[in-house]
This record gives C-alpha cells, sequence and structure tokens, in this order.
C-alpha cells in the first residue's frame, strides 16, 4: 500500500489498508509456523486482520477481542504493543506486575483498570500521560497529594477533580492555567486571593464570582477588564469613582448604571 492511499483513508476515519504482515522484528507472520493455528481454522484469527504475531497494534487489538481467553498468557510478550493490548483484555487479577513495566504504554493499559488502591504509588510514574490518568482516577486526598506535580496539565487535571474546599492547596499555583481552574472552581472563601492574583486573567475569573460588596475593592485594579466588571455589578454607591475611569467603556458602564433604574 502506497502512503497516499495510507494517509487517505487515515484521514477518511478508516483502517489504514496495510498490505504486509510482519513482525515486531520486521519478520514475515507465517500462519503455518504459529501455535495458533485452530483458531484459524475456526474464524477466530485471520492473517492481517486479526493477528496477535503481527506488528500492527489495531490487528493484535482485534486478536484479543476474538479471543480474550488467551490474553492472561500474553501479558510478557517482548513486544510492548502485545502486552499493552492483553492489559485491556486479561484477568484484572494478572495486572499489578504491569506497573512495573518499562514501557509507559503498558503500565498507562494497567492503571486504567487497576482498583484504585493499587494507584497510590504510580502517581510519581515517570511518564505524564501515566501520571494523568492516575490524577483522573484517584479522590480526595490521594488526588491532592499530585498538587506538586512537575507537569502543569496533572496539576491542572488536579484541579478540575479536586472538592472546592481543598483547592486552595492549588491557590498559588506557579501556572496561569492552574489559577484560573481554581478560580473558576473554589469556594467563596478562596476568591479574594485570586482576586489579588499577579495575572490579569486570574482576578478577572475570580472577580465574576465575587459577590458586589467585595467586588469594590477591585475598583481599582490595573485591567480594564476586571473594572469594567465591578462596574457592571457593584453597588450604585461605589460607582462613582468610576465615571472618571480612564477606559471609556468602563466609564460608560458606571454611568448607565447610575442613570439606570437597576439598584
Amino acid at each position: 500500500m502506497t502512503t497516499e492511499r495510507r494517509q487517505e483513508a487515515e484521514t477518511a476515519g478508516q483502517e489504514p489498508l496495510i498490505d504486509e504482515a510482519l513482525d515486531w522484528l520486521g519478520n514475515p507472520v507465517r500462519c503455518e509456523a504459529c501455535g495458533h493455528r485452530a483458531l484459524l481454522a475456526a474464524g477466530r484469527c485471520q492473517l492481517r486482520r486479526a493477528c496477535v504475531h503481527d506488528r500492527y497494534a489495531k490487528r493484535i487489538d482485534r486478536f484479543f477481542y476474538w479471543n480474550r481467553e488467551l490474553a492472561d498468557g500474553y501479558l510478557t510478550h517482548p513486544y510492548f504493543e502485545v502486552r499493552a493490548i492483553a492489559a485491556k483484555f486479561a484477568d484484572v487479577f494478572h495486572l499489578p506486575p504491569l506497573l512495573d513495566d518499562p514501557d509507559e504504554t503498558v503500565r498507562f493499559s494497567a492503571v486504567i483498570r487497576l482498583p484504585r488502591r493499587y494507584l497510590l504509588r504510580m502517581r510519581h510514574d515517570p511518564d505524564r500521560e501515566v501520571r494523568i490518568r492516575v490524577a483522573y482516577r484517584l479522590e480526595g486526598k490521594d488526588l491532592a497529594e499530585m498538587r506538586a506535580d512537575p507537569d502543569y496539565y496533572v496539576r491542572l487535571i488536579v484541579a478540575r477533580r479536586l472538592p472546592p474546599a481543598m483547592l486552595h492547596l492549588l491557590a498559588g499555583d506557579e501556572d496561569r492555567e492552574v489559577r484560573l481552574e481554581v478560580a473558576r472552581r473554589i469556594g467563596p472563601d478562596g476568591l479574594p486571593r485570586l482576586a489579588a492574583d499577579e495575572d490579569a486573567d486570574v482576578r478577572l475569573e475570580a472577580a465574576r464570582r465575587l459577590d458586589p460588596e467585595s467586588l469594590a475593592k477591585l475598583a481599582g485594579d490595573t485591567d480594564w477588564r476586571v473594572r469594567h466588571e465591578v462596574a457592571s455589578r457593584v453597588g450604585k454607591n461605589h460607582l462613582a469613582p468610576l465615571l472618571e475611569d480612564e477606559d471609556e467603556m468602563v466609564r460608560e458602564m458606571a454611568r448607565n448604571r447610575l442613570e439606570g433604574g437597576e439598584p
């Protein structure tokens, strides 16, 4: 199959039509030398379509989908794709040893299926994708332990999943995206700290959730968007300074509210 035809098939969402059948070492796959010849006769495997010896992941996956009972026996196969895909179908009681697998793809497959109690030590896995999956599965205090992860996206997942009452643990995170998420979800008591953040976007997100009385303290913010939020919701008794704001939109909002009938 040409590269062009393969790319066209992938773009169309189809399985690439790979004509070759090679094993993970690059050798041709030969059914006559396979120990699963009986499966071929029964229609439970097929060259270039469903084969555990093929190096192409979709063919390996299809083989185990058709023959789930064989997955346990392939968890120590030398090819990482075979181990990782077998882990999707194997008995879960056979998966704990895979948490120590040298390949991150295999560890990821194990993390997806194992009970949460097995995942605690995986919070420090060297691969970020594994830690991301762990963060999606842990909760509460177990999840909070990942708040200092070196990867910002892991910490972002933590910020998205921690209970609001625990988000103060991430309010000072070095990454603005994490602090933005905290500002969106933290309880009212934690908003003033985010409203004083060095990043204007974080302050704005916090300002949108502050009560009108607390919002008045941001009338002198350096970002016009924050001051506009103040002008749009603060009590009328706090609008006077904003009538002289340097930004026209802030002045207009303050003026319209004073001249209108809203409180």
